[in-house]
């Protein structure tokens, strides 16, 4: 069902679009997590704090075609469409752009007189090519957008309107059809983030019998079961990342110019909100019935000054008994056993640890700071320690991986046997270094945007010096199934959650990704 909101008048409807069958393939239908849109429930909250009405259309939740999204639009007749394309890590958010293209077009098609706009990390990578290229996109905003948002919607949106856009900062738009950026606007500042960022507009998203019952966590964070999937929140207590990754696209979130290609590690920086304000959501959380929450912060573990606040509000609430959550980390960042126990007492079950490569060269050549100091073994011991599950990401096809740098890591994510197991194909996501990098050197980039994507049918991998995208992915792929079906992991699972988690896991593994570069 849609909240009744969306059935009234108003100033700018968000969408966030549905592409997850084209990105995820078979494992769409029941493996893959539904998320909460976080930035169109940011997006909506701050306009709504500024007196604007607002609402949300969660395409993915409902499963909505492109036909029924123009259907609803047409309905409601909002003044601005504002579709979300930001990426959660570690997609971009390049891969939904698909989806986003599709409804622009449609809505073209029927002659809905609305102006279309496009905020999240793509446009802000390549803001002039989306402009030059996708025709049924009638602005983009080039940064978070926040405040170029408030301002667009106090003007004219008349489609053939363009004079009065000039005076927005942050918005990209076409005079005679030639791509046009307004001088950028500002990101939220710290000191403003409990006040222009106030909180997340639960209430606009739908949901079948009780709140949040469309979406489902990831499978590993309801222990492999799928009745523990929802209801499912996923919330963010910071923005940004301090650290310069060249695969990841995460801070272009925080860009202030208009190069023409964006790369997020020039914006490294993060943003947090306080702790006293953060509890209030998780307050909202609990209170509508959600025991799953992803907290989705590049680094939640790295500032003691938020996160050990929260942790104990979290605790003197008694959340930590009620709430399952998991949150990210860098290996280099867990130092202190009492901060494990805090953050274990607080709810905090997993911890998603990127821990890439296994060669310390590889770590180095993609700026991963003095992680090679590390010992990898002794802190994920620790962490075991403290009862607190990890879910171990790692990159092949980095650019100084071999095969036999490759099956180094393959070989120790086995011997650290970790409850949960991500392996990706480094891929050139716009907003990151290594999309630059692949552009300078000429690299062929995937043919469309859901290849950016390495779940995708369409994907393409980056190649090595060593390695081409075809010997990576395959690699990568039957890693997937090596590990899955290890026997020590399985009995892994099922000595914690049981056989019929350990049976889930062998469905899960028979189904196959097709690759059109494998010859699928």
């Amino acid at each position: 069902m849609v909240r009744k909101l969306l059935k009234e008048k108003m100033d700018v409807l968000f969408i966030n679009p549905a592409n997850s069958k084209k990105i995820y393939q078979d494992l769409s239908k029941d493996y893959s997590a539904i998320e909460t849109p976080t930035w169109s429930l940011l997006l909506a909250q701050s306009c709504r704090s500024q007196g604007y009405k607002v609402g949300i259309l969660d395409a993915l939740a409902e499963n909505l075609d492109d036909k029924e999204i123009s259907t609803r639009v047409k309905k409601i007749n909002p003044r601005l469409v504002c579709l979300v394309v930001y990426g959660q890590n570690p997609n971009s958010g390049t891969v939904n752009m698909s989806g986003t293209v599709n409804i622009a077009k449609r809505l073209k098609k029927e002659n809905v007189e609305i102006p279309v706009c496009v905020v999240g990390s793509h446009v802000q990578s390549l803001p002039y090519q989306v402009l030059k290229e996708e025709e049924s996109i009638d602005m983009i905003c080039t940064n978070e957008g926040v405040y170029t948002l408030w301002n667009l919607l106090k003007e004219d949106l008349s489609i053939n309107n363009v004079k009065n856009l000039t005076n927005v900062k942050g918005l990209g738009f076409r005079i005679n059809g030639k791509p046009h950026l307004n001088p950028p606007e500002r990101i939220v500042p710290q000191n403003r983030m409990d006040i222009d960022l106030p909180g997340y507009a639960w209430d606009l998203l739908p949901y079948e019998n009780k709140p949040l019952d469309l979406y489902r966590a990831h499978f590993w964070h309801a222990e492999y079961k799928h009745e523990n999937r929802t209801p499912f929140a996923a919330i963010y207590t910071s923005l940004g990342c301090q650290f310069k990754c060249s695969f990841c696209m995460i801070n272009i979130i925080n860009r202030d110019d208009n190069a023409e290609i964006g790369v997020a590690s020039n914006y490294s920086k993060m943003r947090f909100w306080s702790p006293d304000f953060i509890i209030k959501e998780f307050d909202k959380l609990v209170s509508m019935g959600v025991k799953t929450l992803r907290i989705s912060d590049e680094m939640f573990l790295l500032n003691k000054k938020f996160y050990v606040p929260l942790c104990n509000l979290i605790k003197e609430r008694g959340y930590g008994d009620k709430l399952s959550m998991w949150a990210y980390s860098r290996i280099d960042t867990i130092k202190r056993p009492e901060n494990l126990k805090l953050i274990r007492e607080a709810g905090i079950k997993w911890l998603c640890l990127g821990i890439e490569s296994a060669d310390k060269k590889v770590r180095l050549e993609v700026t991963k700071g003095k992680f090679e100091d590390v010992d990898i073994e002794k802190i994920v011991k620790s962490v075991h320690d403290a009862d607190i599950g990890i879910i171990a990401n790692y990159l092949v096809g980095l650019p100084g991986d071999t095969h036999e740098s490759m099956q180094k890591t393959l070989d120790l994510s086995l011997k650290l046997n970790t409850i949960a197991w991500n392996m990706y194909a480094a891929m050139a996501l716009p907003g990151s270094a290594l999309y630059k990098d692949a552009v300078d050197a000429g690299h062929e980039l995937p043919s469309d945007y859901t290849g950016y994507s390495f779940h995708s049918y369409n994907t393409k991998p980056l190649p090595t010096d060593t390695l081409n995208p075809k010997e990576i992915l395959a690699f990568r792929d039957k890693a997937f199934e090596i590990y899955h079906t290890n026997k020590d992991f399985l009995k892994k699972v099922e000595d914690n959650y049981g056989t019929i988690a350990k049976e889930n896991i062998l469905k899960m593994t028979k189904i196959k990704l097709k690759r059109k570069i494998l010859g699928d």
